[in-house]
C-alpha cells in the first residue's frame, strides 16, 4: 500500500524506498537502530486507583479517544481488547477542514493521529482502557514523537469525551507519576472539547491487513504481542475490524 507524499521524510517512506531499492529488511533496520525499540519495552503497571463507576449490563456503549503515535499501531491494539467493539484511526485537536493525512503530516494543524475507541463499559472500563494504552499501545514519556515518528501530530494525548473520563485520566497520571512507574515524566496531555474525524479508508484495519509491511512487523506488532502477554484476559486473537466502504466508480 503506498503511502502519502506527506511522509516523503519520514521513517514510514524510508521503508518503501528501501523495498523499492533491494535494501534488505535486516540492514533497514539497522539503518533506523533503537529507534524501533519502544514496542518492546512494554511493562506492566498497576491499574487506576480511580475509575469510572462499573457498569451493570446495560449495553449502552461508550467512546474514547486516544493519541499515542502512528495511529496504525494504537488501532490495531485496541482491535484486539475484548470489550471493544470498534476502534477506528482518526484525527483530533484542529479543525474538520484540516483534517486529511496530507495537511496533517505537516505537523501545524493541531490535529494528532488519534483512534476512537467504542467499547462496553459493562465487559471492559475505562481505567482499564487507559491501562493498555501507557503500558502497551505506546511510550508516555516520548514527547510529541513516538519510536521513529516525530511532530506534534504523534504527541502522546487523551481527549476526553466526558468530565468524568478526565477526572480518571488526570488522577492515572498523577498515579503513575507519584510511583514513578516510568522512568521519566509522562508527558501524555489531556484535551478535553475536541472533535474526531475519521481518516481516510485507506487508514483504517492497516495492521491487520498488512502484517508484513516492515513497519508494522518492527512496531506495532510487538505491541499486539505485549498486549496478550501482559493482559491476556484483556486479549482477543481476532481483531475487530472497521466496516469501510468501498470507493464507487
Amino acid at each position: 500500500m503506498a503511502l502519502n507524499s506527506s511522509k516523503k521524510a519520514g521513517p514510514k517512506m524510508h521503508w518503501l524506498r528501501a523495498l523499492i531499492a533491494g535494501t534488505s529488511i535486516a540492514a533497514t533496520i539497522g539503518f533506523f537502530g533503537a529507534s524501533f525499540s519502544s514496542a518492546e519495552e512494554a511493562r506492566p503497571i498497576p491499574p487506576p486507583a480511580l475509575d469510572e463507576p462499573a457498569a451493570k449490563g446495560t449495553g449502552a456503549s461508550e467512546t474514547a479517544v486516544f493519541a499515542g503515535g502512528c495511529f496504525w499501531g494504537v488501532q490495531g491494539v485496541f482491535q484486539h481488547v475484548t470489550g471493544v467493539s470498534e476502534a477506528v484511526s482518526g484525527y483530533t485537536g484542529g479543525k474538520k477542514e484540516d483534517a486529511h493525512y496530507r495537511i496533517v503530516g505537516s505537523g501545524r494543524t493541531g490535529h494528532a493521529e488519534s483512534v476512537r475507541v467504542t467499547f462496553n463499559p459493562s465487559k471492559i472500563s475505562y481505567g482499564r482502557l487507559l491501562q493498555i494504552y501507557f503500558s502497551v499501545a505506546h511510550d508516555p514519556t516520548e514527547l510529541n514523537r513516538q519510536g521513529p515518528d516525530s511532530g506534534t501530530q504523534y504527541r502522546s494525548t487523551i481527549f476526553p469525551m466526558s468530565d468524568e473520563q478526565a477526572k480518571v485520566a488526570k488522577a492515572y497520571i498523577a498515579q503513575l507519576d507519584a510511583a514513578h512507574v516510568f522512568p521519566r515524566p509522562i508527558v501524555t496531555t489531556i484535551e478535553p472539547g475536541r472533535t474526531f474525524y475519521p481518516a481516510e479508508a485507506y487508514h483504517q484495519n492497516f495492521l491487520a491487513l498488512n502484517p508484513t509491511y516492515p513497519y508494522i512487523a518492527i512496531n506495532d506488532l510487538p505491541k499486539v504481542a505485549n498486549l496478550k502477554r501482559l493482559y491476556p484476559k484483556s486479549y482477543r486473537e481476532a481483531p475487530v475490524l472497521v466496516a469501510v466502504a468501498k470507493p464507487t466508480n
